[in-house]
């Protein structure tokens, strides 16, 4: 799959940035050689793991020679027909994209061992979603990935959370659920999801980068960035209004205040990430 320069945004690549990725690089090289061939790499919206999953790329080709790909769980985003049908058989607030329930967790597994088993001779097609139109493109502009691969790149904003345990309350934490899901409807099915589907689908991730940040309030500035490059890939397309940012950072809440407080314990290898979207500390634990 390539990527043109333009996709590898430069604003924080720093001597620490690539430090970090010459040690994660160097740690996923030793993963691989124990077997493993899926790596999760997972944060809140904005934390650039695109970004290193591209460096990641790069590094592994040529300081291993390892053949990598990515998988992002934003291009696993159900279409916007599918979700409007599950907004009107479960929930209306399915119709938003990004929680558990909004997404195919079954193609996924099928795509990571379509592409593990890919040869010199095939191509794999991976869907795409366009955040700008908020639906999955035409399969003419699917991304297309030459095999053989060695390693899948996996990244997505709530990889490897689990489900609610005896400590959270479930009572609503924002404006959003205790409104629009006064009684837990969306919540509960949510919980279901990741009990099932998205359990199997996380289940496969050999080792788990996880990018923390300083806290979930930094998640909507840096949002507010990426919708701003999300609307700047289709002409004419306009960023949210901060007000619609908010409500839509709402949906995505609960899990991200569960992933940064369950995940630094459960990662492979934790990444502390600044204000100012520097690496402050990089932690490979295995």
């Amino acid at each position: 799959m390539k990527h043109s320069p333009a996709q590898r945004d430069q604003g924080f690549v720093t001597p620490a940035y690539d430090a970090a990725v010459d040690s994660l690089c160097t740690a996923i090289a030793r993963w691989h050689r124990d077997g493993a061939t899926v790596i999760g790499l997972s944060g809140a919206q904005g934390t650039g793991k695109s970004t290193l999953a591209l460096h990641l790329l790069d590094a592994l080709a040529a300081r291993h020679g390892l053949r990598g790909c990515i998988l992002s769980l934003d291009d696993l985003y159900l279409t916007h027909s599918a979700r409007l049908g599950l907004s009107k058989r479960v929930h209306p607030l399915f119709i938003t994209r990004g929680v558990p329930g909004t997404h195919d967790a079954m193609l996924g597994l099928a795509l990571i061992k379509t592409l593990l088993a890919t040869d010199s001779e095939s191509e794999v097609a991976i869907p795409r979603f366009v955040k700008a139109i908020d639906d999955r493109a035409p399969i003419s502009d699917w991304h297309r990935v030459q095999g053989p691969i060695d390693i899948v790149l996996f990244e997505g904003w709530c990889l490897g959370v689990g489900p609610v345990d005896a400590d959270e309350d479930g009572a609503p934490i924002n404006a959003l659920e205790a409104s629009e899901d006064a009684e837990g409807l969306w919540r509960t099915y949510i919980e279901r999801e990741l009990l099932g589907p998205y359990a199997d689908l996380f289940a496969r991730l050999d080792r788990l980068v996880f990018l923390q940040v300083p806290d979930f309030e930094q998640v909507q500035q840096w949002r507010g960035q990426q919708e701003q490059e999300n609307a700047r890939q289709v002409d004419g397309a306009q960023p949210m209004s901060p007000e619609a940012l908010q409500r839509f950072i709402s949906h995505y809440e609960r899990l991200t205040r569960r992933a940064l407080a369950t995940l630094p314990d459960r990662c492979d290898a934790l990444i502390r990430i600044a204000q100012d979207h520097s690496f402050e500390q990089v932690d490979v634990r295995s």
